[in-house]
């Protein structure tokens, strides 16, 4: 007995002694670099400039036949006269009518571009609720250090900083070494098939193969990282992918007075309720084991301990860190019953159940595994399943954190925000930049406006807004990454 003991002290202490060691072992992975001085940049013009695009109704409606078409002339019609000395330089293209391609030609044709992407488009305000916006949504308002309005941060926000970042280093006199393309499509929300893909199609059958490729999808966190005070940089390295399963039950329908034991509402309920039940994997992997790579050595000595032992508490740190619906997204791929539909009358039992299941896949896992993940979930012959193939978007590649675009956006942002923490990160959401990814496998997701604990329900939502020296402090960026990539 004393001899087990004495096993299991030595042991355990070597255990210990293991885990304090790479406790200790992990070092930091920030960027080195020395702050820049701010860019003289005029807020308040910058904040009005915005304002004015705020107010253009650019929406995409899943309907085509509803585009504004008059919307977004004005709009471009605005940015021409907000941004001159910039249409003077830049040739100008547009594609499939209204996508914008800029192109700023460098001096050294043998380096490879760069392309800044963002969108013209925002999403509709939900009908009925635009009495509880503190300012109107559309109408670019500026109050209490806030641009207000649809577009504000999704990305209206982007469109303007970048034409902003340009017009000023035009106005100082800088000439890019590097070709510098502006790519603006008018239909993320909506897919982007019209615009950003139709974009980099063209640029494809020019054989342009960018350096990278940066897009909107991470932002400057504030107060969203348990453990981490400064503001955490989110740079998007992949993005989730996208598919939707369709379930239908069938059985025979009749008088609602003369019920079966199974109707087909309650054989399609029941499916439902197993697949809710039995959710794909948990996995710390890719993108996100990258995040806890980076946020572990900058955390309090007992969070960096779990981060750099996931050997050992893995298990403990994916339900945390997933006990959050924003967590829980970034460990799995995630499963969201969203439509029903049944019945044509109260006393009618249908005889056709359908559902549909949004599914956003995880890095690592594909469309045709959520749909044998469905099909065992389910496990009921009289549900057909089946996936909508015009909705199938697999997730993207994986950009290297270790790659030269990762640490060139990582250093810049560093120079013109010091405290801030930069990472890794995976976006849930789908962007414009999907389209690029022949182009590079350098595709890098990030804004610099910050994002704090109240402003994630702004996003498609009410009181959409970006404060005004914040924004500016976005410009800045957009600055200094074209300084240290192009000029």
């Amino acid at each position: 007995m004393k001899r087990i003991v004495l096993v299991l002290l030595v042991v355990l202490v070597g255990l210990i002694a293991a885990v304090v060691t790479r406790t200790l072992g992990l070092h930091s992975r920030q960027a080195a670099v020395a702050p820049v001085a701010p860019e003289p940049l005029d807020s308040n013009a910058l904040a009005q400039r915005l304002a004015g695009a705020l107010r253009f109704k650019t929406i995409s409606y899943q309907d085509s036949t509803q585009f504004e078409a008059r919307e977004f002339d004005g709009f471009q019609r605005y940015l021409r006269e907000s941004f001159p000395k910039l249409h003077a330089v830049l040739k100008l293209e547009k594609v499939n009518g209204y996508g914008l391609l800029y192109e700023w030609v460098g001096s050294d044709t043998g380096l490879a571009p760069v392309v800044l992407l963002a969108h013209q488009d925002v999403v509709p305000v939900e009908p009925g609720t635009e009495g509880k916006w503190t300012e109107p949504p559309f109408g670019g308002t500026i109050a209490g250090g806030y641009v207000w309005g649809r577009g504000a941060l999704d990305d209206k926000g982007s469109v303007v900083g970048i034409l902003e970042a340009v017009e000023h280093l035009i106005s100082v006199g800088a000439k890019p070494r590097r070709t510098v393309y502006l790519a603006f499509g008018y239909d993320e929300e909506v897919g982007g098939r019209r615009g950003a893909a139709r974009i980099a199609a063209l640029l494809a059958t020019r054989n342009v193969r960018p350096e990278f490729v940066l897009d909107e999808g991470g932002a400057l966190a504030t107060g969203l990282i348990p453990g981490v005070a400064a503001p955490v940089a989110l740079i998007g390295i992949a993005e989730k992918g996208y598919v939707t399963v369709e379930l239908t039950a069938q059985a025979e329908g009749g008088h609602s007075s003369m019920p079966p034991k199974e109707t087909v509402v309650g054989i399609l309920a029941a499916g439902l309720t197993r697949l809710e039940h039995h959710q794909m994997p948990r996995a710390i992997r890719g993108p996100t084991a990258d995040l806890f790579d980076f946020l572990g050595p900058e955390m309090p000595f007992g969070p960096r301990l779990v981060m750099a032992n996931r050997w050992l508490f893995g298990g403990l740190l994916a339900a945390g860190f997933g006990a959050t619906p924003q967590g829980n997204a970034m460990l799995r791929t995630t499963t969201a019953p969203t439509v029903l539909q049944a019945g044509v009358k109260e006393n009618v039992l249908p005889s056709t159940a359908r559902a549909l299941v949004n599914f956003r896949i995880l890095p690592g896992d594909s469309a045709g595994s959520v749909l044998e993940h469905v099909r065992r979930a389910v496990d009921d012959p009289r549900i057909t399943v089946r996936e909508l193939q015009e909705t199938v978007s697999n997730p993207s590649g994986v950009t290297s954190a270790n790659a030269e675009p990762f640490q060139l956006l990582a250093r810049t942002i560093r120079q013109v925000i010091p405290e801030a923490v930069v990472t890794p990160w995976l976006v849930v959401g789908a962007t414009d930049s999907r389209h690029y990814s022949g182009l590079t496998p350098n595709i890098l997701r990030f804004v610099g406006a910050p994002i704090g604990p109240d402003d994630v329900r702004r996003v498609h939502g009410t009181d959409e807004r970006v404060g005004v020296q914040a924004y500016a402090n976005s410009v800045r960026i957009y600055i200094q990454l074209l300084k240290n990539a192009a000029l």
